[in-house]
């Protein structure tokens, strides 16, 4: 009735999944353009369409349950949607599903089953509901012991999430590090984190500012070591001042004081590293004219 060739067709033509597909050719005898009609009707490629739209706003969730959590990402292309009942009824279902599930990758989140339906056909059917690219673009689950506490803070309605955990000390001391991080958004929570890559391309670059602004060569050296200090204490999260200190002490200093020591983070925020497209109102209605 069907190849594997025409459902491979009619993914490229529509973006539907390819279960999606197989029910559309088998509802159709194997006809494309039924097919295709098909899909239109149950709001499938309609939500297909939007592909190529930028989600760029939406929320971030955080879940804890005992000695487990998970914080997730999920995009809307307009922060009016990321508002929307559905949507974060969407996005809570999401979280409550990953933090039971096996998944640990995004392969395997959206083969996740809920209610009989898999979370790819969830954000199908989301966008179809809203009317607007939806993307679960990330997660990330995290486990404890117990002696160690969550910190889980989110930040101006969900526009960033933090998750830390810490061992030792007590669950203030670990949200209160999250907020820090909220704020400071470090790359890194130890020195010994950076990457090799990133702090030889910033030695290079320091060595080269030093020797251009003519110092001895024998104080090179140690120029360039003040210099890299002052990048950790930027870049990672240890080395950096406590933004509730009032003696500038570190974020290390203060975890420890408590007796604490940071295990990890985790920190997600909106549309971070996504490219928003930049349009004009008239740009806009043109679009949706033409669209």
């Amino acid at each position: 009735m069907y190849t594997a060739k025409d459902v491979k067709d009619l993914r490229e033509k529509t973006g539907a999944g390819m279960m999606d597909c197989k029910k559309a050719l088998e509802a159709s005898n194997g006809d494309m353009e039924k097919a295709i009609d098909w899909l239109r009707e149950n709001g499938i490629a309609k939500a297909a369409k939007k592909e190529s739209r930028i989600a760029a706003e939406g929320l971030t969730k955080i879940l804890v349950d005992g000695n487990r959590a998970v914080i997730l990402e999920v995009n809307s292309e307009t922060d009016f949607v990321a508002k929307n009942e559905n949507f974060v009824s969407f996005v809570d279902c999401l979280a409550k599903a990953l933090i039971n599930a096996e998944a640990n990758t995004m392969d395997e989140a959206m083969q996740v089953v809920v209610d009989g339906t898999t979370v790819e056909e969830m954000v199908k059917e989301t966008t179809s509901k809203i009317g607007e690219k939806i993307s679960f673009r990330r997660f990330e689950k995290v486990t404890k012991n117990d002696d160690e506490h969550f910190g889980a803070y989110s930040h101006m309605g969900g526009k960033i999430g933090v998750l830390t955990v810490i061992k030792g000390a007590n669950e203030e001391v670990a949200k209160d590090v999250a907020m820090h991080i909220a704020a400071m958004s470090p790359n890194y929570v130890r020195i010994s984190d950076v990457d090799a890559d990133v702090l030889a391309r910033e030695s290079a670059v320091l060595k080269e500012q030093i020797i251009n602004e003519g110092k001895p060569a024998d104080k090179v050296e140690g120029i360039l070591k003040g210099k890299l200090n002052k990048f950790y204490a930027e870049i990672c999260l240890e080395e950096q001042i406590f933004i509730k200190a009032e003696n500038k002490e570190t974020v290390k200093k203060f975890v420890e004081s408590h007796g604490g020591e940071i295990i990890t983070m985790v920190r997600y925020k909106v549309g971070d590293g996504i490219e928003k497209r930049q349009e004009n109102f008239a740009e806009e209605v043109m679009n949706q004219i033409h669209g």
